[in-house]
Protein backbone atom coordinates (compact mmCIF):
# COMPACT_ATOMS: atom_id res chain seq x y z
CA UNK A 1 0.00 0.00 0.00
CA UNK A 2 1.06 3.57 -0.62
CA UNK A 3 2.10 5.85 2.30
CA UNK A 4 0.08 8.74 3.59
CA UNK A 5 1.09 11.94 5.62
CA UNK A 6 -1.49 12.61 8.56
CA UNK A 7 -2.48 15.51 10.31
CA UNK A 8 -0.19 15.32 12.82
CA UNK A 9 2.49 16.16 10.14
CA UNK A 10 4.68 19.37 11.74
CA UNK A 11 5.60 20.68 7.77
CA UNK A 12 9.61 19.85 9.03
CA UNK A 13 10.53 18.32 5.42
CA UNK A 14 12.80 15.72 6.45
CA UNK A 15 10.95 13.38 4.97
CA UNK A 16 10.79 14.68 1.14
CA UNK A 17 14.49 14.36 0.02
CA UNK A 18 14.34 10.86 1.56
CA UNK A 19 12.00 9.41 -1.38
CA UNK A 20 13.67 7.62 -4.51
CA UNK A 21 10.51 9.09 -6.23
CA UNK A 22 10.26 12.34 -5.41
CA UNK A 23 6.64 11.50 -4.49
CA UNK A 24 6.53 13.67 -1.58
CA UNK A 25 5.54 17.24 -1.95
CA UNK A 26 4.83 20.47 0.16
CA UNK A 27 1.86 21.61 0.90
CA UNK A 28 -0.09 23.49 -1.78
CA UNK A 29 2.47 22.69 -4.47
CA UNK A 30 2.09 21.17 -7.41
CA UNK A 31 3.42 17.73 -8.57
CA UNK A 32 4.37 15.84 -12.01
CA UNK A 33 4.53 12.58 -12.52
CA UNK A 34 8.04 13.61 -14.25
CA UNK A 35 9.53 15.17 -10.88
CA UNK A 36 12.58 12.62 -10.36
CA UNK A 37 11.43 10.14 -12.63
CA UNK A 38 12.37 8.87 -16.09
CA UNK A 39 8.46 9.83 -17.61
CA UNK A 40 8.23 12.25 -19.94
CA UNK A 41 5.93 13.20 -22.28
CA UNK A 42 2.77 10.51 -22.46
CA UNK A 43 3.02 7.76 -20.63
CA UNK A 44 1.01 4.50 -20.38
CA UNK A 45 1.04 3.87 -16.36
CA UNK A 46 0.62 0.30 -15.50
CA UNK A 47 -3.01 0.21 -14.63
CA UNK A 48 -4.07 0.70 -18.14
CA UNK A 49 -4.78 4.90 -18.31
CA UNK A 50 -2.28 7.50 -20.46
CA UNK A 51 -1.05 10.38 -18.71
CA UNK A 52 1.26 13.19 -19.39
CA UNK A 53 4.12 13.20 -17.37
CA UNK A 54 5.25 16.95 -17.77
CA UNK A 55 1.84 18.14 -17.00
CA UNK A 56 1.41 19.78 -13.79
CA UNK A 57 -1.40 18.36 -10.80
CA UNK A 58 -3.21 19.99 -8.14
CA UNK A 59 -2.02 19.54 -4.43
CA UNK A 60 -3.63 16.62 -2.72
CA UNK A 61 -3.32 19.01 0.56
CA UNK A 62 -2.92 22.29 1.42
CA UNK A 63 -1.69 22.25 4.40
CA UNK A 64 0.74 19.50 4.95
CA UNK A 65 3.51 17.48 2.91
CA UNK A 66 1.76 15.21 0.90
CA UNK A 67 2.53 11.52 -1.01
CA UNK A 68 1.26 11.34 -4.44
CA UNK A 69 -0.35 7.84 -4.31
CA UNK A 70 0.66 6.93 -7.94
CA UNK A 71 4.17 7.61 -7.35
CA UNK A 72 4.78 5.70 -4.02
CA UNK A 73 6.24 2.55 -3.78
CA UNK A 74 6.76 2.45 -0.22
CA UNK A 75 10.84 2.56 -1.12
CA UNK A 76 10.10 -1.30 -2.56
CA UNK A 77 13.08 -1.59 -5.54
CA UNK A 78 15.10 1.03 -3.15
CA UNK A 79 15.32 0.67 0.64
CA UNK A 80 13.94 -2.31 3.09
CA UNK A 81 11.28 0.12 4.88
CA UNK A 82 9.73 3.41 3.33
CA UNK A 83 12.73 6.18 4.25
CA UNK A 84 9.83 9.18 4.91
CA UNK A 85 8.61 6.77 7.94
CA UNK A 86 12.18 6.49 9.07
CA UNK A 87 13.01 10.15 9.27
CA UNK A 88 9.66 11.40 10.54
CA UNK A 89 9.81 12.69 14.06
CA UNK A 90 6.57 12.58 14.55
CA UNK A 91 5.47 9.33 13.04
CA UNK A 92 3.23 10.87 10.54
CA UNK A 93 3.95 8.82 7.67
CA UNK A 94 2.00 5.60 7.73
CA UNK A 95 -0.08 3.22 5.50
CA UNK A 96 -2.80 4.16 3.52
CA UNK A 97 -5.61 1.49 4.36
CA UNK A 98 -7.37 3.00 1.19
CA UNK A 99 -4.06 2.28 -1.62
CA UNK A 100 -3.60 -1.93 -0.77
CA UNK A 101 -0.83 -3.03 -3.58
CA UNK A 102 1.46 -5.83 -3.50
CA UNK A 103 5.22 -6.01 -4.09
CA UNK A 104 4.35 -6.99 -7.36
CA UNK A 105 2.48 -3.81 -7.58
CA UNK A 106 4.91 -1.71 -6.45
CA UNK A 107 7.98 -2.76 -8.27
CA UNK A 108 6.22 -2.62 -11.33
CA UNK A 109 6.18 1.37 -10.17
CA UNK A 110 9.14 1.03 -9.76
CA UNK A 111 9.89 -0.02 -12.66
CA UNK A 112 8.38 1.79 -14.81
CA UNK A 113 9.12 5.25 -13.08
CA UNK A 114 13.12 4.07 -12.94
CA UNK A 115 13.97 1.43 -15.93
CA UNK A 116 17.53 1.74 -15.61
Amino acid sequence: MAIIITDECINCGACEPECPNTAIYEGADSWRYSDGTQLIGKVALNRGETIDADLAQEAISDEFYYIVPDKCTECVGFHEEPQCAAVCPVDCCVPDPNVVETEEVLLAKQRLMHPD
